[in-house]
């Protein structure tokens, strides 16, 4: 079936339930069809799929579990999410960009951007009552980025395709 690749990053399991739980909190229940993420690449062809895999063992063979900060609460206009810092994460990003780059589309070709959103689809009042809420506890922490994982895109939900995880 030739759906659409989506890449994420994999998160550390405690980093992970926590993630989703203020997701499943927060997200319109409605329009939550999505665990927490981290999305690295949200339209990758099936068509190059074995370029896609064979580029993804290679670097996560070579690549140790890394640190990641959640450095901010952002507002998002209709949500909110939590910003996301890593000098690795943007090199290893931009080195799949260039690998990649001949069949990504407009949005891939950017400049990553990395965060986890926990609601969305919201009024704008309703989400920047909750960044200020969650603002006013927040202390930057740590997540651990374990390995990649690449997705099959099913028209809303996505099936865990395969996942490459990094050396610990």
């Amino acid at each position: 079936m030739q759906v659409p690749l989506i890449l994420t990053l994999t998160l550390d399991d405690q980093s992970f339930v926590h993630l989703n739980a203020l997701r499943k909190k927060y997200f319109p229940p409605e329009r939550n069809y999505l665990d927490a993420h981290l999305t690295l690449f949200h339209n990758l062809p099936y068509s190059q799929l074995a370029e896609i895999e064979g580029r993804l063992e290679q670097l996560s063979q070579q690549q140790e579990v890394f640190s990641l900060t959640a450095s901010e609460v952002l507002f998002l206009g209709r949500g909110v999410a939590f910003k996301l810092e890593s000098t690795i994460l943007q090199l290893m990003h931009k080195q799949l960009q260039n690998a990649w780059h001949p069949y990504l589309i407009p949005q891939d070709k950017q400049k990553l951007w990395p965060h986890v959103t926990i609601q969305n689809k919201v009024s704008p009042e309703a989400a920047r009552n909750l960044q200020q809420t969650l603002t006013s506890s927040f202390k930057p922490f740590t997540i651990q980025a374990e390995g990649f994982s690449l997705w099959k895109y099913l028209s809303g939900p996505w099936e865990l395709y395969r996942q490459f995880p990094f050396l610990s």
